[in-house]
């Protein structure tokens, strides 16, 4: 498998030396002639010193045999040019950007970007959950931090409290994964009743974390 890594700033230089680690073939295209030579003089390796938003440097790459594409520069508006590049214009079936404003993410996921990854959101999503709620706790981040393992703890005033999981009016792209009842697990039904004291272990995405605690 042949990957195309754009941006040589650490989160590129790190990607290009850990996949060179795991023997990919991979190529690192940065602009910065004295990032390219600091990186050249420590990893051995194909770097293109060059635009990756331009036609051309992308040729001399190889992303014509490339599978996959990740553009982790420093701005988001580069790493979307160059993900939707490799799509439009060279049928890449897989594209990563890295994002830094996640408010930017509905955005990258409409213009066909295959994946996104937000170190920002996936950050101030633990700080927040730290801060501001006790009875819904991020246990994991998945898919890039995309994705996320909550644990719902039921006390006695919850609203789910004494419903059946059938009953629940759980947003899409969410499911109940096991429910933690003292020191068992209750592998979910439609028919298992949710009591006081259980941690309910949810899967979900970003956007539906709010959801799920005002439904709690």
């Amino acid at each position: 498998m042949k990957a195309i890594v754009v941006g040589g700033g650490k989160v590129g230089y790190y990607i290009y030396k850990t996949l060179q680690e795991k023997h990919f073939e991979v190529v690192l295209i940065e602009k910065d002639k004295n990032i390219c030579r600091r990186i050249a003089e420590e990893l051995n390796g194909e770097i293109i010193c060059g635009d990756g938003s331009e036609l051309e440097v992308l040729q001399v790459a190889g992303i014509q045999d490339a599978e996959v594409v990740a553009a982790v520069t420093g701005k988001d508006e580069e790493n979307l040019v160059i993900c939707q590049m490799a799509k439009i214009d060279f049928n890449i079936s897989k594209t990563i950007a890295r994002i830094n404003n996640p408010k930017n993410r509905p955005i990258f996921n409409a213009l066909g970007v295959d994946r996104t990854v937000c170190s920002t959101e996936v950050i101030a999503n633990l700080i927040e959950d730290e801060f501001e709620n006790d009875n819904v706790k991020i246990v994991q981040t998945l898919d890039r931090g995309e994705m996320l393992l909550l644990e719902a703890s039921i006390e006695k005033k919850s609203k789910w409290k004494g419903q059946l999981i059938s009953e629940l009016n759980l947003p899409n792209e969410c499911v109940i994964a096991s429910i933690l009842r003292k020191d068992t697990v209750v592998f979910p039904r439609g028919h298992i009743e949710i009591k006081e004291g259980d941690k309910v272990l949810i899967i979900t995405n970003i956007e539906n974390k709010t959801k799920i605690e005002m439904l709690l």
